[in-house]
């Protein structure tokens, strides 16, 4: 029997290593690539204005590379579990495919839609490819449990084997007896969303530093993977977080939206270390896409993840509620120039350094502001464009020390940490304009500075500046203490384990 299929994009919007899709095409004889748009979705309400663009740069590629093949993309408007059953029923749809994603509210959601396929009629079929396992294997390995060190994740990973190799994109050839009918009325109804529609002003907008989709993300790979030595000496902790251009591979905005996929790029590395000397897992590039890996494993096996309550694997602080200085850290004018340039960098351009982001996170959370890291966290799925569910959750609870990194008491400096890498303060003066007459001895702490050499810089501290909300060497120390408390108070069971999936 020929099909007529719906290939449902979500995350993975790319033609590459798109298992779900070369399923869709086999004894095909109409498709229909969709991309389902509901701005109002839990998932999307909180989505600022440069994960918008990304994303509209994304399916715009998508449907420029779908047209090569005499198709196109169909941006359906509306609820997933609304609109399936009407284009179920107009395109007399029998089959429907799309990639796995392990998500809680992804889930959820597609539980709906199959049901909602199942009562159509319509064959669904899945395909693992956002992540480099099954996660849900890897659990299975750890008897039933998501690892919670790094390590163990490894051991895990090297008894399942290499990732699987990434399947080709799909060619004309594969798609020469099958068809996409599209009416001219289709144009109006599915055409690309405009930020306007999107209630997002585009005046509003800044330099498009890391254009969204599958091409950009496939020549930025091509572009990274020629520096043969860049490749196999790069460590993560050696990288800058605040030099003037990234010093990483901001690759992950196109990971989190699928536009590269992680296999792809794992096995791209794995040719160019070949036969090479190279650095190793933690700190290497596959050692990143590892770290990906165990947050997205911990996403599926930890209970209410992205939260503090009712999340086991989590130690239970007495966070303040501060909107003050949770306004403060978040419209970066909390007084520490380090700290408001990065604030400043992740709302123009939708990305910072990793180490930087460990800097912010520590100052919002344990190290200075005392404020809970999901509060943190709310902030950083609006404005980052790898904004993703589960390396978000994860990492704020890392660098809060509630999960997986448990030494309270080593605290960033606000201060010390930027100097280690640029002790001119160019970052700041980059982002911070109003800084950059301030001499260097002064651009960290520019309240030290004398009335004369503010006024010479053109800058008063404490009317054109802030000072500093709070003063890190006391507040820290204080804060070392709170987290002690918190931590007499944990199960002594519960940084080791964490909860089996059959008790979810």
């Amino acid at each position: 029997m020929a099909h007529t299929c719906i290939h449902w994009f979500r995350k993975g919007l790319r033609l590459h290593d798109n298992p779900a899709l070369l399923a869709a095409l086999q004894d095909c004889k109409e498709i229909y690539p969709v991309f389902v748009l509901d701005p109002h979705s839990p998932v999307n309400v909180n989505v600022g204005i440069n994960r918008w663009r990304f994303l509209i740069g994304a399916l715009k590629d998508l449907d420029c590379s779908l047209r090569k093949l005499n198709s196109r993309l169909f941006v359906v408007r509306g609820k997933p579990e609304e609109v399936f059953p009407k284009l179920f029923q107009e395109w007399k749809v029998t089959r429907l495919t799309y990639e796995y994603d392990t998500e809680p509210f992804s889930l959820c959601r597609d539980k709906d839609v199959v049901r909602l396929a199942e009562e159509h009629g319509v064959e669904v079929i899945f395909k693992v490819s956002h992540t480099l396992y099954n996660i849900e294997r890897i659990i299975e390995e750890n008897n039933g449990k998501a690892p919670l060190t790094f390590s163990r994740l490894q051991t895990l990973v090297k008894s399942i084997g290499p990732p699987r190799r990434p399947v080709p994109a799909p060619t004309s050839q594969d798609m020469k007896d099958i068809k996409t009918p599209c009416p001219e009325q289709y144009e109006q109804i599915y055409g690309m969303p405009k930020l306007e529609q999107l209630d997002q002003d585009p005046e509003r907008l800044t330099v498009e530093l890391f254009p969204g989709g599958e091409q950009e993300a496939l020549l930025r790979l091509d572009q990274h993977m020629e520096r043969k030595e860049w490749v196999c000496g790069f460590e993560k902790p050696q990288t800058s977080p605040n030099s003037l251009s990234p010093s990483t591979t901001v690759l992950s905005p196109y990971m989190t939206f699928g536009c590269l996929s992680a296999r792809t790029f794992w096995w791209r590395l794995t040719d160019v270390y070949q036969g090479k000397k190279h650095s190793q897992p933690p700190v290497s590039l596959h050692g990143q896409l590892l770290w990906r890996e165990f947050f997205y494993t911990a996403g599926v096996g930890i209970p209410n993840f992205n939260k503090m309550e009712g999340n086991p694997a989590c130690t239970q602080v007495d966070w303040d509620s501060n909107p003050e200085y949770l306004a403060a850290w978040t419209q970066a004018r909390t007084g520490f120039p380090f700290i408001d340039a990065i604030m400043t960098q992740l709302r123009q351009e939708g990305w910072i350094h990793h180490l930087a982001r460990h800097a912010v996170a520590c100052f919002l959370t344990r190290g200075d502001l005392w404020i809970s890291w999901e509060e943190g966290q709310k902030v950083f799925e609006e404005l980052l464009l790898d904004g993703d569910w589960s390396l978000n959750a994860g990492n704020w609870q890392w660098l809060s020390a509630s999960t997986f990194f448990h030494q309270y008491f080593r605290v960033y400096s606000p201060i010390a940490f930027g100097k280690k890498t640029d002790k001119n303060g160019d970052y700041i003066k980059k982002y911070l304009p109003l800084l950059k007459k301030f001499p260097a001895q002064y651009i960290y702490e520019p309240w030290k500075a004398p009335r004369s050499v503010q006024e010479a810089a053109g800058c008063i501290v404490g009317k054109d500046y802030p000072r500093p909300i709070v003063d890190h060497e006391v507040i820290s120390k204080k804060n070392i203490q709170r987290m002690k408390g918190a931590y007499a108070k944990r199960s002594p069971h519960s940084s080791k384990e964490s909860p089996s999936m059959s008790k979810k």
